[in-house]
């Protein structure tokens, strides 16, 4: 079957990685998902649409008949680095990875040299499959929210030894940068309040656990083996406030629609921090830089709405 990506993919490549990137890697995606399948001799069913920002995920067969999903990204969307940390989990409050040691030291005998050749980033993730149509937010409010911090909570695990994971503070250095260049007279004084809060919470830092990256509603899917997973981490290593940060602005389209949301909001922060004992104030600090950040790259992308919702969320913290 082809391997067409879904036009969400194509769009938040090329937002992200820029379009020169993207389109070169998008443009070998068919043959790269093709390698991936037939290196694991996988039956495939259907590509998943509107499917994730970073990588193509194809639900499959292996050859036994287990459902799996097949999830290829871009080498510099770093899949090296979530294959590691989906590792580490090894299935405790994540999907699990059916070819843990990677494709190549199941094919090495029967492929031989191919396998050998065949490089991380093409070989894709092989993980189990979960309901890719029902995640957190099929749920009410209440309800996800406390879903999704029991399955956080066990993400935050010592990092293995060695690892490669990068800091809190190197991502959010690049990511200040980005942002300092993007303000203008609209955004100064927000993006100037959230880099100053980075600046403070980065100094001080209270402990380096392995994070998610990128934990939201969105990112935890119905399961089998367990009732809710998470998926698609960015994995990183620093301070758990930083990865509630990005939950506690979910579905902050109906925040800003109510008439209390600015006090919802900021109720959503606290009940957040004391139900996983972080402290408030680091949370409230990440959580607005975290929504200036993706404010600010929404509005360079384009996305006007989307901009001026995250903005104004981060002006009620």
């Amino acid at each position: 079957m082809g391997f067409e990506p879904p036009q969400r993919l194509v769009r938040a490549l090329g937002e992200t990685y820029g379009d020169a990137a993207a389109g070169d890697w998008l443009a070998r995606l068919p043959e790269v998902a093709r390698r991936a399948v037939g290196l694991r001799h996988l039956d495939v069913e259907r590509v998943v649409a509107p499917g994730g920002r970073s990588s193509l995920v194809a639900l499959v067969r292996l050859p036994d008949g287990t459902p799996g999903a097949l999830k290829v990204a871009p080498p510099f969307a770093a899949p090296d680095l979530e294959r590691a940390a989906l590792a580490h989990w090894n299935g405790w409050g994540t999907v699990q990875l059916l070819d843990a040691a990677g494709p190549e030291a199941g094919a090495a005998d029967a492929a031989g040299a191919e396998a050998v050749a065949t490089d991380a980033a093409g070989a894709g993730l092989l993980l189990e499959r979960l309901h890719t149509e029902v995640s957190l937010r099929s749920l009410p409010e209440a309800k996800a929210l406390l879903e999704a911090a029991g399955t956080v909570r066990r993400l935050w695990v010592a990092p293995p030894e060695g690892h490669r994971f990068e800091s809190v503070a190197e991502r959010t250095a690049r990511q200040a940068g980005a942002m300092r260049a993007a303000k203008d007279d609209e955004t100064a004084a927000l993006v100037s309040a959230a880099l100053d809060a980075r600046d403070a919470l980065v100094a001080d830092a209270p402990e380096e656990l392995l994070l998610h990256g990128n934990f939201r509603q969105g990112k935890v899917l119905a399961g089998d083996r367990a009732p809710w997973l998470a998926v698609g981490p960015e994995p990183l290593v620093g301070e758990r406030a930083y990865d509630l940060a990005r939950l506690v602005r979910d579905r902050v389209e109906d925040l800003v629609a109510a008439a209390s949301g600015a006090t919802s909001g900021r109720r959503r922060v606290n009940k957040l921090a004391d139900s996983l004992d972080v402290d408030r104030e680091r949370l409230r600090g990440w959580t607005l830089f975290r929504a200036v950040e993706s404010g600010t790259r929404a509005l360079a992308a384009g996305r006007r709405q989307d901009g001026e919702l995250l903005l104004e969320f981060a002006g009620w913290l």
